[in-house]
């Protein structure tokens, strides 16, 4: 026998068992805890249990609904496992029951080549554009740009990997003389949400629709009573009860992982559209300022 099928054949080392019994797998230790949660904890348990892939697909609303339970009672069941909270056991759950690749991007398959993975991410991309074109309502559509350009000043709120979506729609909407503001700080976007009023136009942009900062920021903006818009999966989300009007995107992406690529390019294809909308309701003057905002930029190039 060879040295390295000698080292293979040897049993697992201890720290290795230990590391193993550290983390379980998250569907074992609700198994295991069954009897010792309240009812409605336990029907949460029970249905995660049975259907374990397509709580990978949801969100915390569509659990929380399937469930007959509050969002607040999933967040209570995965902290009393040590889980920070939805997200975080939607990814142990893919950890669990999803092929380790596919967590790098949902469609890859292991061996697959260069060759192979390029069409396969560009394709996942293609489809996510096609899918959130015909999600998008041409009536929400019009909603949103009448909310913007009746506006006196706009608010984008966006963290984490919506962060630079929102910068690039504040930059857009900066160049057709939109007074507009960026906030991708949470505490930044609470304090300015709250002193808001009907003259101010929020748009938010999360994928996930469950971000617990932008959702935060959205309520206080809508009930101090700005006009808001979220940008947003399809899907019901804590985030939707607070908008007015929603543009939904199509991406499957996240259903094993916490970012989604697919989601960011359906995102700049959605705000590439609405601010296009805004610049087409009063083309002449549009295309002034654009022109305008070409030669500031002429300057800054050699």
């Amino acid at each position: 026998m060879g040295v390295r099928a000698a080292r293979a054949a040897r049993p697992a080392r201890p720290a290795a068992r230990r590391a193993a019994r550290a983390n379980p797998p998250i569907l074992t230790l609700l198994r295991q805890a069954r009897g010792d949660l309240p009812p409605t904890a336990r029907r949460i348990r029970d249905y995660i249990e049975s259907h374990a892939e397509d709580v990978i697909r949801m969100s915390i609303t569509d659990l929380a609904e399937q469930t007959r339970s509050s969002e607040g009672s999933v967040v209570g069941l995965c902290q009393r496992f040590g889980i920070r909270g939805f997200q975080e056991l939607k990814i142990l759950l893919a950890r669990d029951l999803v092929e380790p690749v596919r967590l790098i991007q949902e469609d890859l398959t292991e061996g697959d080549g260069f060759g192979e993975a390029s069409e396969r991410i560009f394709a996942a991309h293609v489809a996510s554009l096609a899918e959130t074109r015909k999600l998008l309502s041409k009536e929400a559509l019009e909603q949103a740009v009448a909310i913007l350009r009746s506006a006196r000043r706009c608010e984008v709120y966006g963290i984490g990997s919506s962060a630079p979506i929102a910068e690039d729609l504040g930059y857009r909407l900066l160049q057709l003389g939109y007074d507009a503001k960026v906030l991708v700080d949470s505490h930044v976007q609470s304090v300015s949400a709250a002193m808001t009023d009907r003259s101010v136009a929020v748009i938010t942009i999360s994928h996930s629709g469950s971000t617990v900062e932008t959702v935060l920021a959205t309520r206080l903006a809508h009930q101090a009573g700005a006009r808001t818009i979220g940008i947003t999966r399809l899907g019901r989300s804590p985030l939707q009860r607070h908008c007015d009007v929603v543009l939904y995107t199509a991406a499957n992406e996240t259903r094993y992982r916490p970012e989604a690529m697919s989601s960011r390019v359906a995102q700049l294809a959605i705000i590439d559209t609405l601010v296009s909308c805004c610049a087409l309701a009063d083309p002449k003057q549009s295309v002034a300022r654009l022109e305008l905002s070409a030669r500031v930029l002429a300057e800054k190039r050699f």
